[in-house]
């Protein structure tokens, strides 16, 4: 005979374990639901090395300005690039690659709701994501960062079939929605240092007050900032010594 007191326990139980599955699928920089890259390799640490990430694009108006603010600074970076966007501006795709930078696999579509995703949903839009990608570039990406960061546990399954490496941040500036360009900058720098996995926007990037991107304002004093720190930034295939 069950009793009404086991039942409780048993809906509590259950309420309980879904709770703590919908909390870690919101928490982008878990690794309960897989492997997760939230910061460099240790030898890449040693190195001094950082890596800007970022997302969204490309963005044929952003994008070169980003573009030409990293080559006066020396630096690549990794761009995690929605499908959709890149086989609308291959050129541009071609032109990172050709510059040093990385594009690695932001999906086909960038969907809003990818956590609630099933597995050939999540397929559908990695694998969908790969082959435009490599279709324009030559390059097969060796990592893939959902929308956001969401996730759920039919994702790290998909990501092992498909050769892929979840990459996630140390540190987010918030640039899709912040106009203020000092606070993007300073989550991005408090307490920098070796290691740090730094996200910023070249697609649907947030304006200042005058209208330009928040990436364009914050990459030259992020970049500063991270020399100034005797820091490196390399994309995450280099720092990861992936082919």
């Amino acid at each position: 005979m069950v009793y009404p007191q086991q039942w409780q326990w048993a809906a509590a139980v259950v309420l309980l374990s879904q709770s703590m599955l919908v909390a870690t699928s919101l928490w982008p920089r878990s690794s309960w639901l897989g492997a997760n890259l939230v910061r460099l390799p240790a030898a890449a640490v040693q190195r001094g090395e950082v890596a800007i990430t970022i997302d969204d694009g490309p963005d044929p108006q952003v994008t070169p300005q980003v573009m030409a603010i990293l080559a006066q600074h020396g630096a690549h970076a990794t761009f995690f690039c929605i499908g959709e966007r890149a086989a609308a501006h291959p050129e541009l795709c071609r032109k990172l690659l050709a510059a040093g930078h990385r594009i690695e696999n932001h999906g086909a579509h960038h969907p809003i709701l990818c956590s609630f995703s099933s597995p050939a949903a999540w397929r559908r839009e990695i694998l969908g994501g790969q082959h435009i990608l490599h279709h324009i570039t030559g390059m097969t990406p060796q990592f893939y960062r959902p929308v956001a960061g969401l996730r759920n546990p039919f994702l790290d399954p998909v990501l092992h079939a498909c050769g892929l490496h979840l990459a996630s941040w140390t540190r987010r500036g918030f640039d899709t929605r912040e106009r203020d360009a000092n606070k993007v900058l300073q989550r991005l720098t408090h307490q920098l240092a070796a290691g740090d996995i730094l996200l910023l926007h070249d697609g649907n990037a947030a304006r200042t007050t005058s209208g330009e991107a928040l990436v364009v304002t914050v990459l030259p004093q992020l970049l500063a900032a991270i020399r100034g720190h005797g820091l490196s930034p390399v994309t995450l295939a280099h720092a990861c010594k992936l082919p």
